[in-house]
């Protein structure tokens, strides 16, 4: 879909060529390309390099900062600043709405609630202030700035959303994929009927994130899982980000030497979209809410429908009982160390009164050890079980994947030593 093209400000100086590229089958197929890196790779840095979400979460903001800062500096679109913008925006404003849900523990509908309101706030100053919303219009910085604040809610909103609806639904993310596929292609003929052109787009662009972020998980998640636990094809979030980044990368190289999403390329070869008609306009926009209407059916009646969820927290006190150390005799010295490694930062932060730094390092312990599961576990299934099980105990006393509060720091230190004790 496209917007209406209305390249000038609002005195009608065009003091620079548009910084968007033009709304063709390429931007879509790029942008969900880029919101499914936005999901694996976030993943990856996260959880198999251990540096947390709160880390991660700082080095994307700090690397957005830096991209956008060259992405502002140009003059006209283009392709390879522009995306890699895109590309890191969708990391970040994933890694803001993790940061609630699992740092903070702030409920998924509350998450989609407050990003909604944010970015209508967001359209709202926007609208007030330049009298447009359409993407052809971004000839200005102050345009082009409320264009990446937009850009970086709705992929927050997206994910926010996305995940909610997985919650509510217990849908594995091969099958939820098609909620927002199906979406898509309902406002798409909704605006191929004579819908407003421009609240197409952005709906059309919320929804990419959900889409784009369940094709992740449905590559990148194992075949075989626990009960409650999504599964896919296995190929690991490396692997996904790096298939999707290779096909970014062969997009934007076309789009360079094409300039086919070039706006002034593109009118020069394209007839102009014929006038509004409010008539069509309005009776789209009842399609649209009742679109939203049988969208919230389906997802209450799939709620209501009986599906496995994530498994009950029970006592995960392990009944098998082994030696200091045969838990992990076959499994990696080097993995071994660098759990041990992150224990001990904890254990030293919590003997400190570092309640934050004690905090973080347990965070990043049980990141690495979820990634590390799908190698440890085959080696030795039994020990990763019994580890499991303490692992699950000094989580519990940081009050990390537990609904209760942090526990004192001499029961951290009791669970932390014990967890050493079967790393010896």
């Amino acid at each position: 879909m496209t917007t209406t093209s209305e390249a000038r400000t609002r005195r009608g100086a065009r003091l620079m060529l548009n910084k968007v590229p033009e709304v063709t089958i390429w931007f879509w197929v790029i942008k969900i390309l880029c919101t499914t890196v936005g999901e694996s790779f976030a993943d990856w840095i996260n959880m198999k390099l251990g540096v947390g979400l709160v880390d991660t979460a700082w080095i994307f903001t700090a690397v957005f900062v830096v991209v956008l800062g060259v992405q502002l500096r140009l003059k006209r679109y283009v392709p390879f600043p522009y995306w890699l913008t895109v590309v890191v925006v969708s990391v970040t404003g994933t890694l803001y709405t993790d940061i609630l849900t699992d740092q903070l523990n702030v409920p998924l509908w509350i998450s989609s609630a407050v990003f909604s309101v944010l970015l209508a706030v967001v359209f709202g100053v926007w609208w007030l202030r330049e009298r447009t919303l359409s993407i052809h219009s971004v000839t200005t910085l102050p345009r082009e700035s409320f264009y990446w604040l937009a850009v970086l809610v709705t992929f927050a909103l997206g994910t926010a959303t996305g995940d909610w609806t997985l919650e509510l639904t217990g849908w594995s993310p091969g099958v939820s994929v098609l909620l927002p596929l199906g979406l898509i292609a309902a406002i798409t003929l909704l605006w191929k009927f004579g819908a407003n052109p421009v609240l197409s787009f952005w709906l059309a662009y919320i929804l990419t994130r959900p889409l784009g972020a369940n094709i992740g998980d449905w590559l990148a998640s194992p075949k075989v899982a626990q009960p409650g636990e999504p599964t896919g094809l296995a190929l690991g979030t490396f692997t996904t980000s790096l298939i999707f980044l290779g096909l970014i990368l062969a997009t934007v190289i076309y789009l360079t030497v094409t300039r086919s999403d070039v706006t002034e390329t593109y009118e020069a070869t394209h007839t102009s979209q014929e006038t509004a008609n409010p008539r069509r306009e309005r009776i789209a926009l009842a399609g649209f809410c009742l679109l939203a209407v049988a969208t919230g059916g389906l997802l209450i009646w799939a709620h209501s429908q009986p599906h496995v969820g994530p498994a009950p927290e029970t006592d995960a006190t392990s009944t098998v009982h082994l030696a200091p150390g045969q838990a992990v005799k076959k499994f990696p010295p080097a993995k071994v160390d660098a759990l041990k490694a992150l224990a001990r930062t904890s254990l030293k932060d919590a003997r400190s009164g570092n309640a934050t730094g004690a905090h973080a390092a347990a965070q990043s312990l049980r990141d690495l050890w979820d990634a590390d599961q799908a190698s440890l576990q085959p080696l030795d299934n039994t020990g990763w079980t019994f580890v499991d099980a303490q692992m699950d105990q000094v989580l519990k006393t940081f009050g990390i994947d537990h609904p209760n509060p942090p526990m004192s720091p001499a029961q951290q230190e009791a669970e932390l030593n014990t967890l050493l004790t079967d790393m010896r």
